[in-house]
């Protein structure tokens, strides 16, 4: 019997073409564990970077598949359950051990609270999954704070605290009301601007391109600094998403009221 979510024409297992984006998502899912191991014996630049290497790699599993047309039920729940781990489960763990364990009891809710935020925004996402006519999706926009945008806004108190050196950044309760409040923004109905939302004009292309080189330099030379920016300018374009999507909803309804003179449903 084929396996559910399989091809029909491959009994009993995955083509090798689907294998590839599969095995990024595998390796996306070590990356996180293994943040994890480096939070343990205390090495957290590389306990952050492990969790941002997990996040580019999913940035490109799911868009390998697309090209390889090789997209299955199967790699759609092995990325949900890696994404739970490499951001949810890694970022709570990591912040727990590194601050939030001063404060045992309420740290540890504030990690679980993210961590099942986390959990709960994907099982969302995994529901509607087969909804193309979802409201927001067919928009342009996603619900929420994707799971890792929302593990890299989580370790916003870490890249000032390894950037500045300064002790205030790792106050458990600074870090814990952080990290329930991006947990808040997982689970949220907010409206979110995707990369398809983002179409610059025509004249400024070049120039974008040269900005994008110079992040990357960026991240290379400067890269908490870097992170930081980045956080703080993705925050600053969540009211810029929620205007839009009003503004596209406005229209979207102007465009469904019929207009003077127009017959109404049920006119003869």
């Amino acid at each position: 019997m084929t396996e559910p979510g399989l091809p029909k024409d491959v009994p009993g297992g995955l083509t090798l073409r689907a294998m590839v984006p599969n095995a990024i998502t595998a390796a996306a899912l070590c990356m996180g564990l293994t943040g994890i191991r480096f939070a343990v014996t205390g090495e957290w630049d590389k306990a952050i970077l492990a969790v941002v290497a997990a996040g580019v790699l999913d940035g490109i599993d799911g868009r390998i598949a697309r090209l390889l047309k090789a997209q299955s039920r199967f790699g759609a729940e092995l990325d949900s359950l890696a994404d739970n781990v490499s951001f949810g489960v890694a970022p709570a763990l990591i912040l727990f051990l590194w601050s939030l364990q001063d404060l045992p009891r309420l740290g540890w809710f504030a990690a679980l609270a993210f961590a099942i935020g986390c959990a709960l925004r994907l099982a969302r996402f995994n529901a509607r999954i087969d909804l193309a006519d979802e409201p927001r999706k067919a928009a342009g926009f996603l619900t929420g704070v994707p799971a890792p945008v929302g593990a890299g806004l989580a370790f916003l108190p870490m890249y000032l605290w390894v950037a500045t050196g300064r002790e205030e950044f790792r106050e458990p309760l600074l870090v814990g009301g952080w990290l329930v409040f991006v947990g808040f923004l997982l689970i949220s109905a907010l409206p979110t601007l995707t990369w398809g939302r983002l179409r610059p004009r025509r004249s400024v292309r070049l120039e974008l391109l040269a900005f994008v080189g110079l992040v990357g330099a960026a991240l290379l030379t400067e890269p908490w600094w870097t992170l930081v920016a980045i956080c703080v300018v993705y925050l600053a374009l969540m009211p810029v998403g929620m205007a839009v999507y009003a503004r596209v909803r406005r229209q979207r309804a102007g465009q469904n009221e019929p207009g003077p003179g127009e017959a109404g449903p049920g006119a003869v």
